[in-house]
């Protein structure tokens, strides 16, 4: 009985992945900003757990709500690839906090080129952080491409934002504030393909239905990286492009105007407000095991994989985050 009760499959999430609304409550869980506050032995106890689960070890002392929660921990704080315990700020959970802080401060403070300068490259760095912790164990990055994708992303970011505070001065300033959404999109489409550049032009493995390793596939790395760039922008959009509209009717009021020190932390909780629903929501908006059809890849791979004695209809890939 007791084999048979213990049979999790641990190695995919515990809600349906092939649905939106499965997607989306595993993301709320991963993202969950308390994580940031389970002890490292809290931590290690739940990579003891998910461990012995997979090793088929008898777990008589924990019910099943107990196992996934140790797997829900685990996955908020492990490399899904080389199982290390990653840096805590590069940690999805951490996505909230330090997104609402750092965009707060972007869309405080978006007027002078140095505030410009300053947080278009500590926006930067941090995604920098957040895209080398969570790299593919496939495809690992090196310093150099680390390098290039942060200088890249920075300039591209800080370029595009000072070049439309130049443009709109001769707008309502209602128009500026959308600048620094306009700077972290066009810094997202730079960064990530730069960061995963090695998976454009190597490709990225692809499986079958059944979990074997059939090739590797450019079209099919462009495909989740396009997916990727997608969920970041729209995460963004909520909590970049609402709040301006809030903030320049509060600009308005007089409380704002006797305490101006107050703009800062009142954009921080609104992006914060967005952010924890747009984080999750957006994640959930391409499933992480992605597929496409043997028809749409490169002619070789397709030819390859034609010629089997069972050809597969569709090859899934790991879309990363």
């Amino acid at each position: 009985m007791e084999v048979i009760k213990r049979r999790i499959n641990l190695d995919e999430p515990r809600f349906d992945q092939g649905s939106y609304s499965g997607r989306a409550k595993h993301f709320f869980i991963t993202t969950n900003p308390l994580n940031l506050f389970v002890s490292g032995r809290q931590l290690d106890d739940a990579k003891e757990v998910v461990d012995r689960c997979k090793r088929g070890d008898p777990l008589s002392n924990l019910s099943d709500d107990e196992i996934w929660k140790a797997k829900q921990l685990y996955d908020s704080a492990f490399h899904p690839d080389t199982g290390e315990k990653m840096f805590i700020l590069g940690r999805m959970s951490a996505q909230v906090p330090m997104n609402m802080s750092i965009t707060g401060c972007m869309m405080t403070f978006y007027k002078t080129t140095p505030a410009v300068l300053f947080w278009q490259w500590f926006n930067q760095s941090f995604n920098a952080i957040v895209n080398y912790t969570n790299r593919s164990g496939d495809s690992p990055i090196s310093p150099k491409h680390l390098g290039i994708s942060y200088m890249l992303a920075t300039g591209g970011a800080v370029t595009t934002a000072l070049t439309l505070n130049s443009m709109v001065k001769k707008f309502p300033p209602l128009i500026g504030r959308f600048v620094p959404f306009a700077a972290v999109a066009s810094a997202n489409c730079i960064n990530i393909p730069c960061m995963r550049s090695k998976e454009l032009m190597n490709g990225i493995p692809i499986l079958d239905e059944n979990g074997n390793r059939v090739g590797t596939s450019t079209r099919a790395a462009t495909s989740a990286i396009s997916q990727v760039v997608v969920s970041r922008v729209m995460m963004a959009t909520p909590g970049m492009l609402i709040p301006p509209f809030i903030m320049n009717h509060l600009d308005k009021k007089e409380f704002l105007r006797r305490m101006p020190w107050l703009n800062a932390p009142i954009q921080v909780m609104l992006i914060g407000f967005f952010l924890v629903f747009a984080t999750p929501l957006c994640c959930a908006l391409f499933p992480q095991k992605s597929s496409m059809a043997v028809s749409s890849l490169e002619p070789e791979i397709r030819d390859k994989l034609l010629a089997l004695p069972s050809p597969p209809a569709r090859v899934y890939f790991n879309k990363g985050l």
